[in-house]
């Protein structure tokens, strides 16, 4: 997989923009982010393991930092920072947005709880 070639992060934080070449710009919001991150935290060791992470409708993008040639670890303004960001999950992740953000909220609704902190 080949590096964006642009990584923007909007004033608000709250939305990170990727653009890969010849693709057109993937929106992901911070909250997207967060409770995807592909971090050991949230995906466990495995499928069972697996966290639904609950009330980061207001999280924030604090900082990215890149990790070689193939990824950048995104620091939260919860301070989760341990989630590498692959530039195949984040490319995977511009893709199915839409999938993965109604399985989320689904996740959500079926254990009671809620996006608000």
């Amino acid at each position: 997989m080949t590096a964006p070639k642009e990584l923007r992060v909007s004033k608000d934080r709250k939305l990170l923009t990727v653009t890969f070449p010849d693709h057109r710009p993937f929106e992901l919001s911070a909250e997207l982010l967060r409770v995807l991150s592909p971090s050991a935290e949230v995906q466990g060791h495995s499928a069972e393991q697996r966290v639904t992470v609950p009330g980061k409708r207001e999280v924030a993008i604090l900082k990215i930092e890149p990790v070689g040639n193939y990824a950048v670890r995104i620091t939260f303004d919860d301070l989760h920072d341990t989630g590498i960001f692959t530039w195949a999950y984040l490319h995977t992740l511009g893709h199915e947005k839409e999938s993965r953000w109604q399985a989320y909220l689904d996740e959500l609704t079926g254990k009671g709880l809620g996006r608000d902190p």
